[in-house]
């Protein structure tokens, strides 16, 4: 194993000998952008002392030079060697044969996770392979990025998310199932448990059928060539924003695809047979029927938590617009700053250059809102709640 000084990582501090004993040593197979941005989260919160990782030389290489890696295993052996916890940061076909190479490796006591976008074929390789004793917790962050590999790692990827968790029923015992809900909590996610049949439904409906919605939208705009370079001269807004997920590679939807074809295909449907409905209102002129739909999708839409990543009750959110000039969004973040009020989440929703532009801020609380609406309006910062 190599094991890399502190300066290609982030700088530790010293910790109590305490410390040391208690330290949970990570192994996270798989440093691409998942793996490699867990490693950072769990790094920068000094609680991991040991995170090991094990992949491609060069994907190794670059989660390295991230100072995700305390170390690098030369092999899989080497990797779980140790470890208490072993994460699966892999392809999800990869990730259930990858089950069936580690169970003879592993030892009682260990927990293995996985962090794909799929769930129940890993939880059955998990029932077919892993000994007794070995513990395994299925899971999957709701968050991510049209970007792969560790060059693009972030260890706040995760604040926020939610983070589903789909346990292998009667293979975990409560103290290591805590050890894997601590791995996912100091990322800073929000644990969401589901069986994993309807996590895979459900991440058809939220995840795989928009991103191939994304691409349908894209490769119909293409496929018209007569007007493609005046359609892409307009094409910002609302057309930019709904299809920024069509430049994921494909390499990181094969197998999501494949995997759970099933439910993408039911999902798909349901679609077609609403755009079908679309398409004959139109040609009816009827346009209370397309209004109908309109008022669900709407109605439908404001029940999704706006300061998530993923599906769960929503922070509180304030609105600050702010002038468009230098040192605007530091007088908000540092009013909040000396109110000791902590922003979880920050998105920016509208600028217009040399006006200005509109945030929300996800708060901890509704009192955190209160706080901070009053604490911005008193420095003559306009903020508001809905």
């Amino acid at each position: 194993m190599c094991t890399l000084p502190p300066e290609n990582g982030f700088p530790l501090t010293n910790p109590t000998p305490a410390r040391i004993l208690m330290s949970t040593r990570i192994a996270i197979i798989g440093t691409g952008l998942i793996g490699s941005s867990l490693a950072l989260a769990l790094r920068s919160s000094r609680e991991y002392t040991h995170v090991i990782g094990y992949d491609r030389p060069d994907a190794a290489r670059q989660a390295v030079e991230r100072g995700a890696l305390t170390a690098v295993a030369a092999n899989l052996e080497e990797a779980v060697a140790g470890a208490d916890v072993i994460v699966l940061a892999v392809p999800v076909s990869s990730c259930v044969e990858l089950v069936g190479k580690l169970a003879p490796l592993l030892r009682p006591g260990m927990t293995l996770m996985d962090v794909a976008s799929v769930k129940k074929p890993i939880l059955d390789a998990a029932r077919q392979f892993l000994p007794p004793g070995v513990h395994f917790v299925g899971s999957h962050p709701m968050a991510g990025s049209e970007h792969k590999g560790a060059r693009y790692a972030d260890a706040l990827l995760f604040e926020n998310a939610t983070w589903v968790v789909t346990p292998l029923h009667g293979s975990i015992t409560e103290a290591r199932y805590a050890a894997a809900r601590g791995v996912i909590e100091t990322t800073g996610a929000r644990i969401l448990e589901l069986e994993a049949a309807l996590h895979d439904t459900v991440a058809a409906q939220v995840s795989h059928v928009p991103q191939l919605a994304a691409v349908a939208l894209v490769s119909a705009l293409a496929s018209e060539d007569a007007t493609l370079d005046t359609a892409l001269e307009l094409a910002a807004g609302g057309f930019r924003d709904m299809t920024r997920i069509a430049s994921s590679p494909f390499e990181m939807w094969r197998d999501i695809l494949a995997l759970n074809a099933d439910r993408t295909r039911e999902a798909l449907r349901s679609m077609q047979r609403i755009l079908s409905s679309m398409a004959t209102y139109l040609e009816s002129g009827d346009t209370d029927q397309l209004e109908a739909f309109f008022q669900t999708a709407h109605d439908s839409r404001s029940r999704i938590p706006q300061a998530r990543k993923g599906f769960l009750a929503p922070l509180s959110d304030v609105f600050v617009s702010v002038d468009d000039r230098p040192g605007a969004l530091v007088a908000v973040t540092g009013t909040l700053f000396e109110c000791g009020i902590n922003i979880k989440d920050l998105e920016l929703l509208r600028i217009r250059e040399g006006t200005g532009g509109t945030f929300r801020l996800g708060l901890e609380s509704e009192a955190d809102a209160t706080r901070a609406v009053a604490a911005l309006t008193d420095k003559q910062i306009y903020a508001f709640r809905l």
